[in-house]
Order: structure tokens, then sequence, then C-alpha cells
């Protein structure tokens, strides 16, 4: 694979990077949207894994892995992403024709997106949302199995990218759209065209893991546990890390401290991680069969409930809140996720 200049001799628009890329065989372009050149080539090494885990997604999951003092509650099911936009309407039009997923009504009646088996649910806010990548929740994407004939086909249709098409392999590709109401959301080579991840920081990868095991049964892809022992490449913390499955929805952590250094621009007021509600991408949510029961195991616990269970979405829902690792919102919810 070509090595990665630290800056190029010139800036120029995405799509004048991407058409020279395709006139240069075997070159790879430079992340130009808003990354720091110090962290480029370790874009390279952090994000493979990543990429690497989320373009396999589909494949049959592992047994469940019972973390350390883990509980009897029953595996959840991934429900929907929760975000804020100050116009819900355009937002809804652009996931929908941007990506394979469908506009539509849950429970008939409240506008939202179905991506495959699971939901996105947008609410309006009065002002722009907070979407500085300095809490829990960094970004969720798609698949592609072209990955450099979709890049095309998003700029042909005018899509903006955050980060432009990067070779991370031989074959492997990715790139940041940069959504509605600067929510990030990555494109990266599959052998599908699914959501198929959510990508999360932590400020202890390997904990957080197993707190999304012991309450929601997520599965962990690979051996478990994985080392502990902080991974770094020119000075920046790229592990350790965790990759999870929550039926076909892979749970990435990585830990804060690369963002702190990729994105270090975004934190120069502030050390400590925000929470996530009121945020572009406000909460994450799971489903249980008796949703009762599973906050109640949840709460014998210790886990702060910040919200008890009550009817949502009016009154087409019925949930409740909590707040996990991280200072990341996450809603309960009663039943799991249908298109109906």
């Amino acid at each position: 694979m070509n090595k990665l200049p630290l800056a190029p001799p010139e800036q120029k628009s995405t799509r004048q990077s991407f058409n020279l890329w395709r006139r240069l065989p075997g070159a790879i372009p430079v992340a130009l949207n808003r990354q720091p050149p110090v962290v480029f080539t370790v874009l390279i090494f952090a994000l493979f894994a990543t990429a690497f885990a989320a373009s396999s997604a589909r494949r049959t999951a592992p047994a469940r892995v019972d973390p350390p003092g883990a509980s009897a509650l029953p595996p959840a099911h991934f429900h929907h992403l929760h975000l804020n936009s100050t116009d819900p309407s355009a937002a809804l039009k652009f996931y929908s024709a941007k990506f394979d997923c469908q506009q539509t009504k849950l429970a008939r009646t409240i506008d939202a997106i179905w991506a495959q088996k699971s939901w996105i649910l947008i609410d309006k806010v009065p002002a722009s949302p907070a979407w500085q990548l300095t809490s829990a929740i960094w970004h969720f994407g798609w698949g592609a199995e072209d990955m450099q004939a979709t890049y095309q086909k998003q700029l042909d249709s005018g899509t903006t990218f955050f980060t432009p098409i990067t070779q991370l392999a031989p074959s492997f590709f990715y790139a940041y759209v940069q959504g509605p109401d600067h929510a990030l959301i990555e494109l990266n080579t599959a052998n599908h065209h699914h959501f198929g991840h959510l990508h999360l920081l932590s400020e202890d990868p390997i904990a957080a893991a197993e707190w999304y095991m012991k309450y929601f049964g997520a599965t962990p892809r690979g051996a478990w546990p994985p080392s502990r022992e902080p991974r770094f490449r020119r000075d920046v913390q790229i592990g350790p890390s965790a990759s999870l499955m929550v039926d076909d929805v892979n749970i990435i952590i990585y830990p804060i401290q690369y963002s702190k250094v990729a994105y270090k621009d975004q934190w120069s007021d502030q050390t400590a991680m925000s929470p996530t509600e009121g945020r572009v991408v406000d909460h994450v949510a799971f489903s249980f069969d008796n949703l009762e029961e599973a906050l109640a195991g949840i709460r014998k616990d210790g886990v702060q409930v910040t919200q008890p269970i009550k009817p949502a979405q009016k009154g087409k829902l019925t949930s409740a809140f909590i707040r996990g690792p991280d200072k990341i919102k996450i809603e309960l919810v009663q039943g799991h996720a249908r298109l109906d």
C-alpha cells in the first residue's frame, strides 16, 4: 500500500481529489476535509480494524460470552437510533435518498426511517444540535459492495463528505458523509449495502463492552477478552478497542483518546466527555420482550434510571431511559422493532 503524504501540495475539492485519484492507479487520496494531517497515517491503522469488522457484520455472531458479574437478563435487540434535527422532514428525505433505507411511519403514525431491522427516529429541535465528536457516539454507517462506485454516485447526487474516500487496504475503502445537522455517517467496503454499524468512543472500551454484554446480551466478535494494554501509533492511542454484535448491528468501541488527537480542535475548551443527550445523535435504543422485568434487573445493579417506564412517541411506544457508560443516553423499549 502506498504511503500517505503528511500533507497535500494544495487542497482540492472532494470531487477534484477523487477524479485525480481515479487517474492515478494505486494512489491513495488523502482525507483533506477537516482531518488534522498528523493523524492521516494513524487513521490507516486505527480505522482498519473498525472498517474490517463493520464490513463483515452480517456474518453469524459468536455465542454469547458472559462477562464477569453477568446478570441473568435475556438478550436485548437493537431498536433505533434517535437523532435531533432543525428540519426533520429534510433529514428524512436525505437518509431515504442517500442510503439503503426507506421513509415510512413507526406504528403507522410517526414519520421515521426503517433500515432493514431497526428504526431511525428524528426529533425537531429549535436550534442546531451540538455535533462535535466529544461524546460517546462517534458515527453510524452503511456498507457498500463497490465503495468506489458508491462514492462516485454520492458525489454525482451532491453529497458533501466530511472525509473523502480513503483507502485502508488494497480492496478496502471508507468515507464519512456529512449528514443533516452535521451527523457523521460512514460508508465503507462491505459485503452488503445495509445499515451496519454504530461506532462509539469510551474512556474504557473494554469495560464499556462488558457493560453492553451484561445488560443487552451483546456478543463479542473475535477472542474475548481482548488485551487491555494501550496501543499506540505515532503517539496516538488506538486501543484497547472492542467489537460487538447486537442483532445485525456491529457496535464498535474505541478509546476516547483517539478522538482527542484526531479531532483535537473540537476539544479546545473541554477535557471531559460530553453527554449524548441533546446532540445530533441523541441516543440509542434497545428493546426487550419484557421491559418491566429487564428494567428491574438493571436498576437492581445500580444503573441510573433517568426516566421510568411511560408511553412515548404519541403513545406508540412504551419505554424507559437509563444512563450508560461515558454519559450515553439509552432508551429501553418494550417489544421488537418491526415494520407494520
